[in-house]
């Protein structure tokens, strides 16, 4: 078929007039090279779903691509089936929420819908606490403001994992026009008021965040949809309000004052971080857009703050949980997080999981899971009555976080000194990432082939023991597209694509034990890492 051809063909479906506008326009200009990036390929369900830039045609995410998605996800499900749809503030989620839910309802299923933009852990929470048989939420996480997505959980209140992508992938394939499937009934559409999010607060003011109260924060929401209901927990929780950026605080789908809503991004912490010492603040916090991700910072007597990395959060959030949580429990990460989550684990006696990267597979590491986080700022922090959310939680997380502060600062002392503790007990475990962003996706392939072909025989000074090729199953993981290196020395390196952006990420770490002061450690394990970055970059040639 031309691509003229199946554009006129998705433009008589289409029921969104922007993106008509937009090919109709196209069309009259037969602009092919457009109309290729629109229809030369399409947006691949998977196990995230769909996340993609906005725009008309199968390459785009639209309402032609989300009511497609509906009903893909209607013939798994099956009729008289419950699903809990959420949605953020970006361009076009409540629109694509209500076009779910109509879709869905039209095939007889049950739709309850949540009040407003909210964050996603609420709708992961929502879909276990409702007894619903699955989830959908619209929103691209920390993606930029041109990019929307949509996520699907099961009715455990996790995300999706194979089979069921490729069930519903398949499914999508074979829906026809959307402009011929029924809408708005025989099925139900339920309108949820804010008791949810209260239902949602309630659970995780009931994680162990001790009694200690006295904290100051300056918090930020980088634009998202997290201030209302991060506030609302910290408020239930006895908290003071945190003091959030004036101008951050407010959803704006165009995310203004920064280049990327990303708080692992350069900048994108700046204005939080001035707020911080304005305020004579004891912590930082933020959230990504979604809420679904936390960032910690300390500030410093001298002035300026000290992010901490997602390992340096992790770490303290898990000791913290496992210190307050009993019998057989279980916490777990992923193979390019951290190693000191295995070692606090034995110390304490707990069971330690290892799995691949995403959050669906660590909520899936074992029976008994009171912790799971990621490197990459998310964390699922649970009790003696499991986990809240069975995904990230950006918000169970700050709160247990300033909880874990509060009481720090009581007893003269800050989060940092606490990673000194930690280092002193386990060694310093110091991690970094190198990240390439790519306009052509085959450099990335090429990098990989390159690795497997010619495997590096050190890194950094240090002879590389064993290389795990992940796409082979090594490790004892499902296969993924990625090499693990381990390092003479207890370093190790990981390289993977990412899933999500046309990045290829490599994870360092370096163990660096502490036999004098733990700065001097520190100090070593910079230079380590330093070197490492150096040869790494050198062998992928990118």
């Amino acid at each position: 078929m031309s691509l003229l051809r199946e554009a006129r063909e998705w433009l008589a479906q289409d029921p969104d007039p922007d993106t008509r506008a937009e090919l109709a326009d196209l069309i009259e200009r037969a602009d092919l090279a457009a109309l290729e990036e629109r229809f030369g390929a399409k947006l691949e369900f998977g196990t995230a779903g769909l996340r993609g830039e906005l725009g008309a045609g199968p390459n785009r995410m639209n309402r032609v691509t989300v009511m497609r998605a509906a009903a893909g996800l209607a013939k798994v499900l099956g009729s008289g089936k419950h699903v809990v749809i959420g949605f953020d503030a970006r361009h076009k989620s409540d629109v694509f929420a209500r076009d779910t839910a109509a879709v869905l309802t039209g095939a007889g299923l049950h739709a309850s819908i949540l009040p407003c933009p909210l964050p996603t852990p609420v709708l992961a929470f929502a879909v276990r606490h409702l007894g619903a048989d699955a989830g959908v939420t619209v929103t691209a996480s920390h993606n930029p403001p041109r990019d929307n997505g949509y996520k699907v959980y099961w009715g455990d209140g996790s995300q999706i994992v194979p089979p069921i992508d490729s069930e519903i992938s398949a499914a999508i394939d074979s829906v026809g026009r959307v402009d011929q499937l029924p809408l708005d009934g025989p099925g139900t559409l339920t309108e949820l008021s804010e008791a949810i999010v209260d239902d949602y607060i309630d659970a995780v003011t009931a994680l162990p965040i001790g009694d200690a109260r006295d904290l100051r924060v300056a918090y930020t929401p980088l634009h998202g949809v997290g201030a209302a209901t991060l506030t609302g927990a910290f408020l239930a929780a006895g908290f003071e309000t945190p003091m959030a950026v004036e101008e951050q605080r407010n959803p704006d789908p165009d995310f203004p004052t920064v280049s990327f809503p990303n708080p692992e991004e350069p900048g994108a912490m700046d204005l939080a971080i001035a707020l911080a010492a304005k305020l004579g603040a004891d912590l930082v916090l933020a959230n990504d857009p979604d809420a679904d991700r936390c960032a910690a910072g300390v500030p410093l007597p001298g002035g300026g703050c000290r992010m901490l990395t997602g390992d340096e959060v992790g770490g303290l959030l898990a000791e913290h949980v496992i210190t307050h949580t009993t019998g057989d429990r279980m916490v777990a990460t992923t193979i390019v997080s951290s190693t000191l989550l295995g070692k606090i684990a034995h110390a304490h006696g707990v069971r330690y999981g290892e799995t691949l990267t995403g959050f669906k597979w660590i909520i899936k590491a074992g029976d008994g899971l009171v912790f799971g986080y990621e490197e990459a700022i998310g964390y699922s922090v649970g009790s003696d009555a499991g986990l809240p959310v069975r995904d990230k939680d950006g918000i169970g997380a700050a709160l247990t976080l300033a909880g874990i502060a509060a009481t720090a600062k009581r007893d003269g002392r800050t989060l940092l000194d606490l990673l000194d503790d930690q280092a002193r007990r386990y060694g310093l475990h110091a991690t970094a990432q190198l990240a390439f962003r790519v306009a052509d996706l085959s450099l990335i392939a090429g990098a990989m082939a390159r690795l497997r072909a010619e495997p590096p025989a050190g890194l950094g000074g240090r002879a590389v023991t064993r290389t795990d090729d992940l796409a082979r199953g090594d490790g004892g993981l499902p296969p993924t597209d990625g090499l693990r290196y381990l390092l003479a020395g207890d370093a190790r390196v990981v390289v993977r694509p990412s899933g999500t952006e046309p990045k290829l990420k490599c994870y360092l770490e370096v163990v660096v034990p502490v036999t004098g002061s733990v700065e001097d450690a520190r100090v070593r394990a910079e230079g380590e890492l330093a070197a490492l970055k150096t040869d790494l970059t050198a062998c992928l040639g990118l």
